[in-house]
């Protein structure tokens, strides 16, 4: 039997820290991923469940976007994504009678952790303006709700429509199609505050915001730089592919600021030699890199080629890629020849002499992959790093060709699929003219907000209206404290979730929730069992279908609600469109995605293939770059160093062993070596001598930013920690609080989660 979700919120009072461990998975992860599947399903629901994660008959992992390969084991997860089917499959139900116990200001006051163990939502609920409960309602009721007010605003602009990466390929076409029939593009998305600023640079340099490889390229390989990334924790499906490069000769160097298990060395629960033996030492070279320095290191290999260009002509770069295919190489090299060392050494902290061993490898390697997640994106520079990124591979020809090229992990699964169906708040027109050409409408062309511009309109009443498709957005946010303020500053607020959250908690003047089907549940419809399809990180694209009893009779799926409010709430107005349709056969939802987006012709049938199906990629299928000058961009980029008052340290938000995004499973991170808590600093020993601090202090955090708010972060345990110098790393969403909001990346807007300026004072 599946055991009970906690009572109270157990805190941090059983706090106990550890040595870090130097390996990741083995016996040890298929352990943790049984307790957990059995202490949410039971033995037998847990049996029937993770057999059918990510098998070609099955439904695609919650969890992470990492791609399967084509031969799948039999057990095709990783700890984590068993974490994700449970929490999701659990047993666990949060019905009306919980929400008649608990007052809105009781569950307010509960932990993330707290929230998400007590279980599935059945039914849809209703918190009046007058009331601090919510109240079961109809879903004809809930949907009224949501008519009324939307028809109340004075613009369509004052509702905003935000999108977790949860969502379906189905779900989120049809979702930004209403949004644009109410006539507004306010459509943020998660991506907004992680890989948003991968999307930006990579549209500008190679013409589409997408990563070049196909999981074949990684095996494939000479030399993968994993920069700013954690996939023991993050994606460790990733380690797999990983041990798959270094069997076939492949070499890696990770750069971060802190010494991850899973890139030191990995266990292979599937292999003999990782349940007996030693497992994979996965990273040949580590840089533990000053935070934000990654940009600065990029910028030393790229003068250091074409250094070594001059030394030996016509044998480093690759000068017909060049020329055929590239714009902007000599104002690129003019800039990139005037890098400073010093600059370089300051912002990455690393020896000049780890460097040129570095680069030694970087010479040695023809096909080079460069791998990164949020280490890159959320920094006020990361544009630029990026850009600097696609510069190195662009100078010896690493992009369209096999064993070569860009690859962003994205987080969230299907979250780069939400952004194919077009959730954007930025669309570009070519989309639009064909969303409006298929379904007879004029759509709107002024761009919407963002996740941060959303909340700054939340807070100055200009968004009354809140709707969002999953997540956790309270929870996801920066600058915890306004982004509660500006929630509740709305009209309305509506949840379309399968689990409580803390976003269900902070709530506008009027909130719905809408509960909705999981990933791994049956969705039986009166023309027969529907399915839906995901695009994973690496743009293939694949059906997910559950298989499991729904959690309650009262659920409807994610198609079928966004169908039923947009009939509602656009009732007679505008063209007609077949939502009732839609709801009925996502087959006639997957038609219009058809002849709307491109790569999706015949999608219906080829989706059907084992396996699904890739999307078109120009710079790695042709070597054709769509960008305004039809050549891949290289890029001029002022290197960005950040330096530091004296007596302060540069903090990155990071997540435990236990968690997923904002989803905290439980309360160990055992490979930093934490146990029963999560209000922890890391930071080097030799930092917390300097500051006149002991390790196991209580402290305070404090961020200092140019607007004068004082945000504080209350007792957190110190942890002397073999981090970069300098720097420090405590996990969120406990640590959003002290990221501003105004503190965002240039162009793409993402919060700048991983270089906040802290000081650090004796706990009140």
């Amino acid at each position: 039997m599946a055991r009970k979700a906690p009572a109270e919120d157990p805190g941090d009072s059983r706090l106990r820290v550890g040595p870090p461990k130097d390996h990741a998975a083995g016996v040890p992860a298929v352990t943790s991923s049984l307790r957990h599947a059995h202490g949410q399903m039971g033995v037998r629901r847990s049996l029937l469940t993770l057999l059918n994660v990510n098998q070609k008959s099955g439904f695609d992992c919650p969890g992470c976007a990492w791609p399967e390969p084509g031969h799948r084991h039999r057990a095709e997860f990783c700890e984590n994504g068993a974490k994700a089917v449970a929490e999701e499959a659990t047993l666990r139900r949060v019905g009306p009678g919980f929400f008649a116990e608990h007052t809105l200001a009781e569950l307010a006051g509960r932990s993330d952790y707290w929230l998400g163990q007590q279980g599935r939502l059945t039914h849809p609920m209703y918190r009046p303006a007058d009331s601090d409960h919510y109240r079961p309602v109809s879903w004809d009721e809930a949907f009224a709700v949501v008519a009324r007010e939307l028809r109340a605003l004075d613009s369509p602009d004052q509702a905003a429509f935000y999108t977790s990466g949860r969502a379906s390929n189905e779900a989120a076409f049809v979702y930004q199609l209403f949004v644009r029939l109410l006539g507004t593009n306010n459509l943020p998305d998660c991506s907004n505050m992680c890989h948003e600023s991968s999307g930006a640079a990579l549209t500008e340099t190679i013409g589409i915001g997408k990563g070049s490889i196909r999981l074949e390229d990684l095996y494939e390989a000479d030399l993968i730089l994993v920069v700013g990334q954690n996939p023991g924790t993050n994606h460790p499906r990733m380690l797999s592919a990983l041990e798959t490069a270094k069997d076939r000769g492949a070499r890696i160097i990770s750069v971060n600021p802190l010494p991850e298990a899973g890139l030191l060395r990995f266990k292979n629960p599937q292999r003999p030699s990782g349940v007996l033996g030693g497992g994979t030492q996965l990273t040949d070279l580590f840089l533990q890199i000053r935070l934000g320095g990654d940009q600065a290191l990029f910028q030393a290999f790229n003068r250091m080629l074409l250094e070594a260009e001059d030394d030996a002509p016509g044998t480093v770069l690759d000068h017909d890629f060049i020329t055929a295919h590239t714009h902007g190489f000599e104002d690129f090299a003019d800039q990139a020849r005037k890098t400073s060392w010093d600059d370089v050494l300051e912002a990455t902290g690393l020896p000049a002499e780890q460097i040129r061993e570095a680069f030694q490898e970087v010479l040695a390697a023809d096909r080079i992959v460069v791998c990164w997640a949020m280490g890159l994106t959320q920094h006020r520079h990361s544009v630029p790093t990026i850009r600097d990124v696609v510069n190195f591979l662009l100078l010896r020809g690493n992009i369209g060709r096999p064993g070569a090229g860009l690859c962003p992990v994205r987080g969230h699964s299907n979250v780069q699929g939400d952004r194919t169906m077009g959730i954007h708040e930025k669309p570009d027109a070519a989309f639009l003219d064909a969303l409006g050409a298929e379904f007879g409408f004029e759509p709107p062309r002024p761009h919407g907000h963002d996740a941060v511009e959303t909340i700054r309109a939340m807070r100055d009443g200009r968004v009354r209206v809140f709707v969002a498709l999953g997540g956790n957005f309270v929870s996801a946010a920066p600058d915890t404290a306004l982004t509660e303020r500006a929630l509740r500053n709305c009209e309305l607020t509506v949840q379309i979730s399968t689990k409580l959250n803390r976003s269900h908690a902070v709530a506008g003047r009027q909130a719905l929730i809408l509960p909705c089907l999981g990933r791994t549940e049956a969705d039986l419809r009166p023309a027969g069992e529907q399915q839906v399809t995901v695009e994973d990180s690496m743009g293939m694209v694949h059906l997910s279908r559950g298989r499991l009893t729904p959690a309650s009779d009262a659920l409807l799926s994610e198609v079928a609600v966004i169908c039923r409010m947009a009939d509602a709430a656009l009732a007679s107005e505008g063209p007609p469109v077949p939502w009732a349709d839609f709801e009925a056969d996502y087959d006639r939802v997957r038609d219009r995605i058809a002849r709307v987006i491109p790569g999706f012709e015949g999608f219906n049938a080829r989706v059907r293939a084992p396996g699904g199906f890739a999307l078109p990629h120009p710079p790695r299928d042709e070597r054709r770059f769509p960008t305004r000058t039809g050549l891949a961009n290289f890029t001029v980029n002022r290197l960005d160093v950040l330096r530091v008052p004296p007596g302060r340290l540069l903090l990155q938000t990071i997540r435990s062993h236990d968690q997923y995004n904002t989803t905290v499973y439980g309360l160990d991170d055992r490979y930093r070596g934490i146990h029963q808590g999560r209000r922890v600093l890391f930071v080097h020993a030799d930092d917390l001598a300097a500051l006149g601090l002991a390790d196991g202090e209580t402290v305070d955090i404090v961020s200092e930013f140019t607007d004068g708010v004082e945000r504080r972060a209350l007792a957190f345990r110190t942890v002397a920690y073999p981090t970069a110098r300098g720097c420090c790393a405590a996990y969120f969403p406990e640590t959003n609080v002290l990221v501003p909001l105004d503190s965002t990346a240039d162009i793409s807007n993402t919060p700048t989660s991983k270089s906040i300026v802290v000081r650090l004072e004796p706990a009140r």
